[in-house]
């Protein structure tokens, strides 16, 4: 009798990016005071649960574990998608007012507006000096940002959005900058900004590497991606009635049977997802409990789930949104904070050019 010879399955390669991600990781756990982070957004909204399990509990754990973190405020950076920025005061404190209730404390973060920085944004000229148009118009992010924007054509300020952000990422010095894999290439010309101005200037910038995200996908309650402008998130801000009213009007399919499937099915693996996130236990056990109990039964899991979870932090939102004194502070120590940073910087970086006259 002959037999079939067994043969071992070839593994699958783990990317190089994966790899240099678990060692910086396990680098920070090691030594976390040896890095800073610079991290934010575009104050264009409240914050929703996409970015809370996304963006905002990963920079409290690298803030609690003792990493030096700069959380940013975008706000010059609403301009590179929209004509003027509507009501950008509210914007900017609601997103403060996220952040302290998410568990960002002001003495050991620094919370600061872009447009409060001169001398960060002084920093733009001799980086636009280091990267060329094509190098530009080749980023893929850029060009993505471009087709999706609400402008009637490009402005000057989204084709650099990338050397903005560089500017941004190296006024502070930081050395890690968590991402998400889409966002690599704008890190890529960070880095690339760094370096050249090492090269030609005398060593000033560090190349921040770049944290990569293993943060879950959650999409709005359309089924597309849950974003501030498509009207589908749950925001953070939200109360437990209109928790609920919005899960209500999630979008399901016609399969009663609950199932963990993100390809088959993402609008349900979605919602279990969001669930078990916040139960803390894993999707498929969620599916499983659900089992039979169709769409309603889904709901009502999340909704109560979502609710639990979030009751904390909406009852230290409420307190902080009491004392909007204390917030304005908070952003002008913040500010200060930031911009002595930033003049330290551009000091060093016009010594290394012979700008100092």
């Amino acid at each position: 009798m002959t037999t079939t010879p067994t043969t071992t399955p070839t593994p699958t390669p783990t990317p190089p990016h994966d790899d240099r991600n678990n060692a910086l990781e396990a680098e920070i756990l090691r030594a976390p005071e040896r890095f800073r982070v610079l991290t934010g957004d575009r104050p264009t909204g409240r914050l929703h649960l996409g970015h809370y399990f996304g963006t905002l509990r990963n920079r409290v754990r690298l803030q609690d574990l003792g990493v030096d973190t700069y959380v940013i405020v975008a706000d010059y950076q609403v301009l590179t998608d929209r004509d003027v920025a509507e009501r950008l005061a509210e914007h900017v404190e609601e997103l403060v007012l996220d952040h302290l209730a998410a568990g960002i404390d002001p003495e050991r973060s620094t919370v600061f507006a872009h447009s409060a920085v001169p001398a960060l944004n002084q920093l733009l000229l001799p980086f636009l000096s280091l990267v060329t148009v094509p190098e530009l118009q080749r980023n893929p992010t850029v060009k993505d940002e471009i087709a999706h924007s609400r402008q009637s054509s490009v402005s000057g300020l989204m084709f650099t959005y990338p050397v903005h952000q560089a500017a941004d990422i190296l006024f502070s010095k930081a050395n890690v900058v968590p991402v998400g894999r889409d966002q690599l290439p704008h890190l890529e010309v960070t880095r690339t900004v760094a370096r050249r101005f090492n090269e030609r200037y005398g060593q000033v910038f560090p190349e921040p590497a770049a944290l990569l995200s293993a943060a879950p996908v959650l999409l709005g309650t359309d089924g597309t991606k849950m974003s501030k402008s498509r009207g589908n998130a749950i925001a953070l801000a939200a109360t437990a009635d209109e928790t609920a009213r919005l899960l209500k009007g999630a979008k399901t399919d016609a399969d009663r049977h609950i199932t963990y499937d993100p390809e088959r099915r993402p609008e349900v693996s979605s919602l279990v997802l969001l669930a078990a996130l916040c139960l803390d236990r894993d999707p498929h056990e969620v599916a499983a409990a659900i089992g039979d109990g169709g769409a309603a039964a889904l709901k009502r899991t999340v909704t109560e789930a979502v609710n639990e979870h979030l009751a904390p932090l909406r009852a230290r939102r409420a307190e902080y949104a009491r004392d909007r004194a204390y917030v304005r502070q908070v952003l002008r120590t913040g500010n200060a904070r930031a911009a002595a940073r930033a003049e330290a910087t551009l000091a060093e970086v016009h010594e290394a050019m012979g700008t100092r006259y």
